[in-house]
């Protein structure tokens, strides 16, 4: 999709061009200019899904018999239900007081309406309905001040932590505690915001937390509970509780199920699957039974699914004429999911926009001044509510029973009923989860008896209610109304995504398409005179505009037939999600995905770009790298630990075999190993190719880093091929140095990059802890000697590991040894450095890694790719280095 000219729609709505020059590499995560996209940020770290294999772990294995692991899947499924059950006590729990609040501030305020409309003390009502909802607003906005990431969805930051990035603080108790409570306040406070997508977050923070058996913030919360201290088991319960949130959040467990797989996690297997479904049941039905207890005084039945559910599309009985949607129709929504789609990239662009301005001038003042921005939301949110309900509402006629003919087929004029009365209509019937009927939800204000005001009521009810009006209210809603409805609903919950509050998106989202369904639906009735079902024009409107925001597809299609329930709609939601989504990708991103990009976070997606392949291994790795040895000194180690910030450091030894010895007097054995050093990548000549590469970019200011590096090594390499240096070199020996000196400035390039023998990895956690433990051996010792820790006694402290800044070096001997090979991963996935970039990326995303190291054939390590080298700008850039060195 081109962009033309200097249009600020083109500018806002097409993809941003891939602009980046080579430069930028070393520079990721900062911004080039004010318009400038943000790159991936480099603090942000891989969780370790990959288990590491060392000793302690193996010898847990070796006593694992039958009986033990038929024991530890019984406690882990018996977590997985306690998950799902405390998820959907959370939901009864938000939803009890959201109604609670809403209840009595509609109350209040439409008591004192009714009341003023008479007397003409309408700005007292004003008044009335602002304090509540700049107190509500101003309660939610300082939970967000003590957990900052409580703000918004939560959908963004649980998606990047299931595709494996670790972010700070996002399944926290004190963020569960300041989410949950300030989704009440801020749904209660008359934001377009709803409570689902903090539901799926609240969800994930329990399935990390529960299993723990621990808080860091509240430190006493501390019991003995010896299983899941790891990042593999926390992620699958993660994905466990994002689901039953889903589930909780729409009555869809299947939904929920495919919410986690679609969306955020990258392994997946069927074991997994099973649990995870039964989670999303066990919180469904969990919600169920509680609210129908509270509701209806029903306790055992489950009469109310989910937070948000449509309710029943049916036609009535004697209605043999009525059809819930045509074939006609699919053409129709089909347009109307083009229009969700243009809809929807306006909105992201919008809101990326706006994103950007609260990054830039917003978050970097005082804390205060986020504040006073949601104060300010909701105060005009909250004016133009209230005027648009009293100055551009219409008056439309209320019929008596009698005027219905049961023989009327849907029409745009489908008559509106009174308020508070129960009626079966003639072109279909529909059931309520509510204790009320759809039809007592009209308001009536400035209009006489007989008839009610429409804007008033999609703005002066809850935004459940305002959904149900649109999906089966029978009476009529004019253009012009929901014109106005989706105009306001759609700027103003654009502009509210993104303030300091806990917020969520679908429930906005379907209000807003549920007006331009519906709109699209008395437009085809009065203009063109067609005989379709309003209820299905609106909820597949609702679908499209959500499908052009979330770009969701398959999930998002069960969670919509789950929460209507009716699967005679699964064709005509899954065509208009398609559509949506192909339409709004051909401009941006989906709205999750956009402000994953604005916090730089690595997100790796399902597969890489085709041309990737052109780009191995060696063109992506880090050759400087920071190593152990198998036997270290304490005082090393403390160097390492406090001088770098790298969490895995490979465990190497110096290769000293002659192999020239072996060449002398064979031509066959010569040939051999000429062949394996040709094939073979160091470090030092991939080094050196890049400074080559360097040089060859005009105006560069990377040409210049290698220049003395490779002006050392001129004159050697006019006599001598680099690799048979390297040959002579590598068996010569080299300066003991230690990781706090500085290598020599007369070292060489192979000298500073010389082979190293790769054995393994051990984790920066693991070294700290063996040197608070003590465990080392003294030089005149075997290191037989040395303490061993147990695999319990390594993860004790999961998941805040000490820091070697809480190590008091008074305590260690620097001269003492210790033998690290014991707590290594002997074993951890590799790659050859010929391998391609599509093979590197799917093993790495698909089996967790947080570390892959690169090694040659004869066992040298290259270089290590991380999460960060596989990123799309990485690769796009590396890739245009790769074009302009060909």
């Amino acid at each position: 999709m081109a962009c033309f000219g200097n249009c600020i729609c083109c500018q806002c709505c097409c993809r941003d061009g891939e602009t980046r020059t080579p430069e930028e590499l070393t520079i990721l995560g900062e911004l080039r200019d004010e318009d400038s996209e943000i790159l991936p940020r480099k603090d942000y770290e891989s969780l370790d899904y990959d288990r590491c294999v060392n000793e302690p772990y193996v010898e847990v294995l070796e006593g694992l018999d039958n009986k033990k692991a038929k024991k530890y899947e019984a406690i882990r499924w018996m977590i997985v239900f306690a998950i799902g059950a405390s998820v959907g006590l959370v939901g009864v729990f938000v939803d009890f007081f959201v109604r609670l609040l809403n209840n009595l501030k509609f109350t209040v305020v439409g008591d004192s309406v009714e009341r003023c409309s008479e007397k003409g003390c309408l700005p007292l009502s004003l008044l009335e309905l602002l304090a509540f909802n700049l107190t509500f607003i101003f309660i939610a906005s300082v939970l967000v001040l003590i957990e900052p990431v409580a703000a918004g969805s939560g959908i963004p930051e649980i998606k990047s932590y299931l595709n494996g990035v670790k972010i700070p603080g996002i399944v926290r108790l004190r963020t569960f505690l300041c989410k949950a409570l300030g989704v009440i306040f801020s749904v209660a406070g008359g934001l377009f915001v709803g409570k689902e997508g903090p539901m799926i977050h609240s969800g994930a923070i329990v399935g990390a937390g529960l299993p723990q058996f621990q808080s860091i913030t509240f430190k006493r919360i501390k019991f003995d509970f010896p299983y899941f201290r790891s990042d593999r088991d926390k992620r699958d319960f993660v994905s466990a509780g994002a689901a039953a949130g889903v589930a909780a959040a729409f009555g869809a467990p299947i939904g929920g199920t495919l919410f986690s797989l679609e969306e955020g996690s990258s392994f997946w297997n069927q074991a997994l699957t099973w649990k995870v479904l039964f989670c999303s049941m066990s919180a469904t039905f969990t919600l169920n039974f509680f609210r129908s207890g509270i509701n209806f005084n029903k306790w055992g039945s489950v009469q109310l699914p989910g937070l948000l559910n449509f309710g029943e599309f049916k036609c009535a009985d004697r209605d043999k004429n009525c059809h819930l949607w045509t074939a006609v129709d699919l053409a129709f929504f089909v347009l109307m999911g083009v229009v969700g789609g243009l809809l929807g990239a306006l909105f992201n662009c919008m809101n990326k926009n706006l994103a950007k301005y609260r990054m830039r001038h917003i978050h970097p003042k005082a804390k205060f001044i986020r504040v006073l921005e949601s104060l300010l939301v909701s105060m005009l949110t909250t004016v133009v509510i209230f005027s648009a309900s009293m100055l551009l509402g219409e008056c439309r006629s209320m019929a008596s029973p009698t005027n219905h003919n049961t023989t009327v087929r849907r029409h745009s004029c489908d008559q509106a009923v009174g308020s508070g009365t129960v009626f079966k209509n003639a072109s279909y019937s529909f059931q309520l989860q509510d204790s009320e009927d759809i039809n007592s939800s009209v308001r009536q204000y400035f209009c006489s008896n007989k008839t009610y005001n429409d804007m008033a009521t999609l703005f002066f009810n809850p935004q459940e209610a305002a959904i149900h009006q649109l999906f089966h209210q029978d009476g009529t809603f004019s253009p012009a109304t929901l014109s106005i409805f989706f105009l306001l609903y759609f700027l103003l919950a654009c502009w509210t995504y993104g303030v300091s509050v806990p917020s969520g998106l679908f429930v906005p989202c379907l209000l807003c398409g549920g007006a331009f369904g519906r709109l699209v639906a008395n437009l085809l009735n009065v203009e063109l005179g067609m005989d379709i079902y309003s209820g299905t024009f609106a909820l597949i409107g609702a679908a499209a505009f959500l499908g052009g925001v979330v770009r969701m597809t398959i999930s998002l299609t069960v969670i919509l037939i789950e929460s209507t329930n009716e699967i005679t709609y699964g064709l005509p939601i899954m065509i208009t999600l398609m559509v949506a989504k192909w339409t709004g990708d051909l401009f941006n991103k989906g709205i999750y995905d956009i402000h994953i990009d604005l916090r730089g976070v690595p997100l790796l997606e399902w597969e890489t770009e085709l041309e990737m392949d052109k780009l191995t291994a060696s063109d992506i790795i880090e050759p400087n790298l920071t190593y152990v040895y198998p036997h270290t000194r304490i005082q090393s180690l403390v160097s390492i630990l406090r001088t770098t910030v790298y969490h895995a450091f490979p465990v190497v030894t110096e290769n000293r075999q002659n192999e020239r010895d072996f060449m002398k007097g064979n031509i066959l054995v010569s040939n051999n190993i000429h062949f394996k050093n040709s094939s073979v990548v160091s470090r030092a000549a991939e080094q050196r190719r890049r400074c080559q590469s360097m040089k060859s970019y005009p105006s560069s200011e990377l040409r210049n880093v290698c220049d003395e590096q490779i002006a050392t090594g001129e004159a050697a390499e006019e006599s001598e091929d680099l690799l048979q240096q390297m040959l002579e070199r590598r068996h010569a020996p080299y300066p003991n140095l230690y990781p706090d000196q500085s290598p020599s400035e007369e070292w060489t390039m192979e000298e500073c990059f010389r082979p190293l023998t790769f054995h393994g990895l051990i984790l920066r956690s693991t070294l700290v802890n063996l040197l608070i433990r003590g465990v080392c051996y003294t030089e005149n010792q075997s290191s037989s000697t040395q303490p061993r820790l147990s695999y319990a006694e390594m993860t004790e402290d999961y998941p805040r590991y000490p820091d070697i800044h809480d190590v008091d070096l008074t305590l260690l001997n620097p001269h003492m040894i210790v033998d690290v090979t014991p707590y290594m991963n002997p074993c951890p996935y590799t790659v050859s450095p010929n391998t391609r970039i599509s093979q590197v990326y799917n093993l790495f995303r698909t089996m967790g890694l947080r570390h892959l190291p690169v090694v040659n054939a004869v066992g040298e390590i290259v270089g290590i790719i991380t999460r960060h080298n596989l990123t799309h700008e990485f690769l796009m850039a590396k890739l245009r280095q790769h074009h302009v060195t060909i």
